[in-house]
């Protein structure tokens, strides 16, 4: 008879988000997820697999938490060309604030792990390419609507805006000079006026 298990799965990846979340890849031990998650590593193994293997499942369930709330942002009836505004602001607010610490876990991948780990990679890259994705729907819905003068071209401009949202995550890890973010964020917004 197969035991049942003792312990929330759910709750335990979770808690694998945030531990690499906090530390990174390389800077999360197999000591460091046991404790975390308070399961022995004979229970780790059996219920995530390797490392990597709850890495890329930690990397997926961030995903699926930040991907439902840019899409509650971007896909909203109303002012398309406000949301766009909303979701860029929002990127530098996390950045200047505390969280600026931890980052975003997808950035911090694309930059810790993407060069040689081609899971890692393809799971930054569906990241973006769904930022980019909802971002040229809202400004293509702001054009139609009259929001956006129709000489801009949506997909250009997303494009644009995702890897200024990037770069304000990595910026705001630094946290050297907050002049970096918001001027960076003020010119970018002023492509869409």
């Amino acid at each position: 008879m197969a035991r049942t298990k003792e312990f929330d799965p759910d709750a335990a990846l979770q808690a694998a988000v945030e531990l690499f979340w906090e530390r990174g890849y390389e800077a999360t031990s197999m000591a460091d997820l046991t404790e975390r998650l308070g399961l022995g590593r004979a229970s780790l193994y059996a219920t995530f697999g390797s490392k990597h293997e709850l890495f890329l499942r930690s990397l997926d369930r961030y995903r699926e938490n930040t991907d439902a709330t840019l899409l509650t942002e971007l896909s909203q009836p109303g002012p398309a060309l406000a949301a766009v505004r909303g979701v860029v602001r929002r990127f530098a607010d996390e950045a200047l604030r505390e969280q600026r610490l931890r980052g975003c876990l997808v950035t911090n991948t694309a930059t810790e792990l993407a060069a040689h780990d081609r899971d890692a990679a393809r799971r930054v890259r569906a990241s973006w390419d769904y930022l980019e994705t909802l971002t040229a729907g809202a400004l293509t819905r702001a054009q139609a609507q009259g929001e956006l003068g129709p000489e801009k071209e949506p997909q250009a401009l997303a494009r644009l805006l995702l890897t200024v949202m990037q770069g304000i995550r990595v910026v705001g890890k630094a946290g050297d000079d907050p002049r970096r973010i918001t001027d960076a964020t003020r010119l970018a917004l002023s492509l869409l006026d």
